[in-house]
């Protein structure tokens, strides 16, 4: 992923966009002192913090607080409009990443913020347009969707995690405890230790993301999604993917087959 070409945090405008495209692969840990909305109308990514690993499909958006440590990436390439926001404009939210689903208000407004760019001429049209914005978005975050999976804080259970992502069809608990050379009764309790979650909710919420990594792909199918997950069974892939998604694998495919805005 090519680095920025510009210094976010030089910029002394309170508010401005940036439309960009992102190509498949990883990018650096960083950090910057603005607020940031990523919006990605085309594309899928994966936005990494301390403590959570974060799905950005397509048509949903990512606040991330100002100060907070963050990598991304994408498997698929990304069409990205992106707005930084000052920390005046949006104070003391207690979150560091949310994502959430870019309502037809949301979208409008974050496409014609890329009217005003790092550079430019201060006036009060833009100003009101980004304070506007930072309050909306504030209103946004709160509607949060669960597309992210935790992150594991020891060696042991991140070698069960990456055994589990690796084997996302056929995984068990018991090979899970030989991976990370722990007992499952010890493994049991890491998982809850460490990220509140039991080897089958984590299992779960691991195959329910890539199944939305493989439905933003073009040409795949919810057949091949639910399969490649380790379902055999399209009705309770549906069921399991709604009560994550808020949505059918069908009408998350469709959104995501949207072309870019």
């Amino acid at each position: 992923m090519p680095p920025r070409k510009i210094d976010v945090d030089a910029v002394t405008h309170s508010g401005f966009g940036l439309a960009e495209q992102i190509t498949i692969g990883g990018g650096a840990w960083h950090a910057h002192e603005k607020h940031q909305v990523l919006y990605a109308s085309e594309g899928t990514l994966t936005l990494d913090i301390a403590t959570k690993r974060w799905l950005l499909p397509p048509q949903r958006a990512a606040w991330i607080e100002a100060g907070t440590r963050h990598a991304v990436s994408s498997t698929t390439g990304a069409s990205l409009r992106t707005v930084y926001l000052a920390r005046s404009l949006a104070r003391g939210t207690g979150v560091d990443c949310r994502v959430f689903g870019v309502t037809p208000l949301a979208r409008e407004m974050l496409l014609c913020a890329m009217r005003w760019g790092p550079s430019g001429e201060k006036s009060r049209t833009r100003s009101a347009f980004f304070e506007a914005l930072a309050g909306l978005a504030l209103e946004w975050i709160a509607a949060e969707r669960p597309y992210h999976l935790p992150v594991a804080q020891t060696p042991e259970l991140a070698r069960a995690m990456r055994y589990i992502d690796a084997h996302l069809e056929d995984a068990t608990v018991e090979a899970a405890a030989k991976a990370a050379h722990l007992s499952v009764r010890s493994l049991a309790r890491r998982f809850d230790a460490e990220v509140q979650m039991s080897f089958r909710d984590y299992l779960q919420a691991a195959r329910m993301m890539r199944a939305m990594e493989i439905l933003a792909r073009p040409n795949s199918t919810v057949t091949q999604a639910a399969f490649e997950v380790g379902f055999r069974s399209l009705g309770a892939f549906t069921t399991a993917f709604r009560e994550r998604c808020g949505e059918t694998p069908t009408e998350f495919r469709a959104r995501c087959s949207k072309g870019p805005s």
